[in-house]
């Protein structure tokens, strides 16, 4: 049955080489070894499986290996081996808004993570070529959509219902491992503005943060979409890297009401609809296990939209959009970006460890206020690795994510109160974590939670009734997340 799976994948990868070769899209290069990734973000459990140590036998021990199903009898380890690896990883969770927010309540949902990678020097012999594939299963009902009524989720698990392509895309690594190449469906989120740190927290604000996936058309490629792009990523030192990426500008496409149910299966695989351009540069500090002072990642990076962008305020003759005498069609802006940093630094770690201790990170990004809902946002926060003797693996951290309602936005409202004498005017989310993961076995995660909502929705009316003057009241949501890697 084996060989009869690898000789399946042999032909099939077979496929995908021959077509990205005719395309001209890659070539074959000379070395295979993969840049050093200083980009990993905080992304729903499964986006990718954990690589075991090259240098230790895996534990076989129920208790003590890393997967759940153990290796099949042999047959894991030998599909590795021939350059085939699967993941799947079960998340789910029970979350509850037990004060404020649209309405108390609680409810279940979750994620069943698949993943796919091939590697094509070991089954083609294609030296420094690698395909990747996620696809995502998502049940249960989100608790910010049907309780809170935050503008940002309170868990990056939370989308509608559905099985949806995610990622697939084919990578080449260049130069000796100096450069490399993703071509086809990827999410941003995989590798910019992303915090290691950031990634322990269960707030969605933490993944892909609040300004650009409010911002941008159809909150952008991030969880749950991917989007057809081509990224470059150079590293020509341990410290130093450049990613630069374009995508298509629109994951599901132009039109009203729920991105998800014009691209309910992630296979749009849009092209026209303008272009979305990243560019970062990483700086990594004290990475060896030698090295003299405590770990760091910086970043810096923006991005830019070329799609035309709707104003806030203003309509195309210049009258507020409030305005009885307006025709109710914004003025037009040419694009939208934005600018962002992002910092993890080490404070402290425990003397004869390598990564157990407290460290820091933060992330701070803006865009012009005329054309974007959120047009300032900062997070962070502290994460503790090893907190108690004996939970080596354990991670408690705090975290708080801050969105500001632009000033076109508030000034928009500010003209809708003058017919509506007390109506709220929007100014701003900002939500607070307290978060512990217990690593119970190294396929076992358990992590309860703790959030506290201010100004859900950014100081906006009940959605049930938009005429009230009373405002949604901060919420504090309470919640138990278990992830499984079979």
């Amino acid at each position: 049955m084996t060989n009869l799976l690898l000789n399946q994948a042999r032909l099939s990868t077979l496929g995908v080489a021959a077509i990205a070769l005719s395309l001209g899209l890659v070539r074959p290069a000379a070395g295979r070894d993969a840049a050093t990734d200083t980009s990993t973000g905080a992304k729903p459990a499964g986006a990718a499986a954990p690589d075991a140590p090259p240098e230790a036998a895996k534990p076989t021990g129920f208790w003590e290996r890393d997967t759940l199903t153990g290796d099949w009898g042999g047959a894991r380890t030998t599909l590795e081996d021939a350059g085939i690896k699967l993941g799947v990883v079960e998340t789910s969770e029970g979350l509850a808004d037990v004060d404020g927010g649209g309405k108390t309540g609680a409810i279940y949902e979750g994620l069943t993570a698949l993943t796919l990678d091939l590697d094509l020097e070991k089954l083609v012999a294609w030296s420094g070529a690698t395909v990747h594939a996620n696809a995502w299963q998502i049940h249960g009902r989100g608790l910010s959509a049907n309780n809170v009524k935050s503008l940002m989720p309170v868990s990056n698990l939370e989308a509608d219902r559905g099985t949806l392509l995610s990622d697939l895309y084919l990578e080449q690594s260049l130069f000796d491992g100096t450069a490399s190449l993703r071509i086809g469906q990827q999410a941003v989120d995989d590798e910019f503005i992303t915090s290691k740190t950031a990634a322990l927290f269960v707030n969605s604000n933490f993944g892909y943060p609040g300004l650009p996936s409010t911002d941008q058309p159809s909150g952008g490629p991030d969880y749950p979409f991917a989007t057809p792009g081509v990224r470059l990523k150079l590293v020509p030192n341990d410290q130093l890297a450049v990613l630069a990426g374009v995508y298509n500008g629109d994951p599901a496409g132009p039109g009203a009401g729920d991105p998800q149910l014009r691209n309910p299966a992630g296979t749009a695989f849009r092209i026209g609809d303008g272009v979305l351009t990243f560019l970062e540069a990483q700086y990594a500090i004290n990475q060896s296990k030698d090295a003299a002072g405590l770990p760091g990642t910086y970043k810096i990076g923006a991005w830019f939209d070329s799609q035309p962008a709707a104003d806030l305020h203003f309509d195309h003759l210049g009258l507020s959009l409030a305005d009885p005498r307006s025709d109710g069609v914004a003025r037009e802006h040419d694009g939208d970006w934005s600018v962002y940093a992002v910092a993890d630094q080490m404070l402290w770690r425990r003397p004869g460890t390598d990564d157990q201790g407290l460290t820091a990170f933060t992330r701070i990004m803006g865009a012009p206020s005329d054309r974007n809902l959120v047009d300032f946002y900062v997070d962070g926060g502290f994460s503790f690795k090893g907190p108690f003797e004996g939970r080596d693996d354990d991670q408690v951290g705090l975290a708080f994510a801050y969105g500001r309602i632009s000033a076109n936005a508030a000034r928009l409202d500010a003209d809708l109160r003058r017919a509506l004498p007390g109506r709220p005017v929007r100014d701003q989310e900002t939500a607070i974590e307290l978060t512990y993961m217990a690593q119970v076995t190294p396929w076992w995660q358990l992590q309860p939670d703790l959030q506290y909502i201010v100004h859900p929705g950014g100081h906006v009316p009940p959605p049930t009734d938009p005429t009230q003057l009373r405002t949604i009241s901060n919420a504090t949501v309470v919640g138990l997340r278990m992830s499984i890697t079979f």
